[in-house]
């Protein structure tokens, strides 16, 4: 059993890898600042397994408060999603995304290296890949981002690269996700994002449970069969279990490592509203908007080295399968965790 400090885990990758942590007999400890999550996430966490779990409301990029933390837990590894993430609001606001996504990394590292603590497993993107690579991607294709979001990532990986060359110690893994969607089986957490949704899914459901009139379609004219951006979408709770293996290929004395986290199949957006149509017998009204700025037309992964090192294998393909878990959080809590119930389902 491994304790691990989850930074950022109030978030929605955070709460489901939180749950599949906690039942893998691993003990968590959660550092937020709630800026983009809510702390009744945790409590439905807490609410799914039967566990508390320790939480300090605090900015990561803060090294004193940091130290408290690692100070009173022995922490044995550290899984890191602090850090802002809309690739449009990034275009917009370059130096905040800077500022704060690679100081959280920073600080972070500066704590751990006083404390002795040598596991990091860091949420990386597949914004980091240029757009001029063959699909499916593959860990060794050419990086080169579009957006400041996809560089913070990027620079983050190679600020913790450049820390394990210098600490034969310190082994960090890298995961490149993909597009997270879906929701836990209990309906209980889901994704719930602050003010207007940056990914697809969220988006959709809230035009689906009536909470927003009409879904924007972000270009028309890419360069795919119906000029709308293909991207490769995982089920959360497979990017969960990825988290686990990570944890533990570290905690077994896995080398520094990186890895791609898709399922190998891409859709377009059209293609997810129509599914999403199919999913929830609903209408769920779409425009056509300009393009934003930093989308790349096609993200698809190979996960192939993943599956190989890891032991990991994505338990959902199914694209309305994926679409209906998520329905099934956005349904039953349609202003998300605003509307502070307990279920008494579980």
């Amino acid at each position: 059993m491994a304790t691990i400090l989850c930074a950022g885990g109030a978030g929605y990758i955070g709460t489901h890898t939180c749950i599949a942590l906690l039942q893998a007999g691993h003990k968590v400890i959660v550092a937020d600042d709630l800026s983009n999550s809510k702390k009744a996430a945790l409590d439905r966490v807490q609410q799914i397994t039967g566990q508390e779990i320790p939480f300090y409301q605090i900015d990561i990029k803060n090294e004193n408060e940091l130290s408290v933390i690692f100070a009173k837990h022995k922490i044995d590894a550290v899984i890191h999603w602090a850090g802002f993430k809309a690739v449009g609001e990034s275009v917009e606001k370059p130096l905040m995304y800077y500022q704060n996504n690679l100081g959280c990394t920073i600080s972070l590292l500066k704590v751990m290296a006083e404390f002795g603590a040598k596991c990091f497993v860091f949420s990386s993107s597949a914004t980091v890949y240029d757009v001029h690579n063959a699909m499916p991607l593959k860990e060794e294709d050419v990086c080169a981002c579009t957006n400041p979001y996809g560089w913070t990532k990027w620079m983050g990986e190679q600020i913790l690269r450049d820390v394990g060359k210098v600490d034969a110690q310190m082994s960090v893994v890298l995961l490149r996700y993909f597009n997270p969607i879906g929701a836990h089986e209990s309906g209980l957490i889901g994704e719930d994002p602050n003010g207007i949704p940056n990914n697809l899914m969220p988006y959709i459901s809230q035009v689906a449970v009536g909470k927003r009139e009409k879904l924007s379609i972000f270009g028309n004219d890419y360069d795919t069969p119906d000029g709308t951006c293909i991207r490769d979408y995982i089920h959360v709770t497979d990017l969960a279990q990825a988290h686990i293996l990570a944890v533990e290929y570290l905690m077994n004395g896995g080398e520094s490592n990186t890895f791609n986290l898709g399922n190998g199949v891409g859709f377009t957006v059209k293609e997810v509203i129509e599914t999403a149509r199919k999913a929830t017998g609903l209408e769920i009204k779409a425009q056509t908007a300009p393009r934003r700025a930093g989308d790349p037309a096609r993200l698809i992964a190979s996960s192939e080295k993943a599956k190989k090192v890891l032991g990991w294998k994505p338990e959902h393909a199914d694209l309305e399968e994926i679409i209906s878990s998520a329905w099934k959080w956005h349904s039953t809590h349609p202003t998300g965790f605003a509307d502070g119930r307990r279920d008494a389902s579980c």
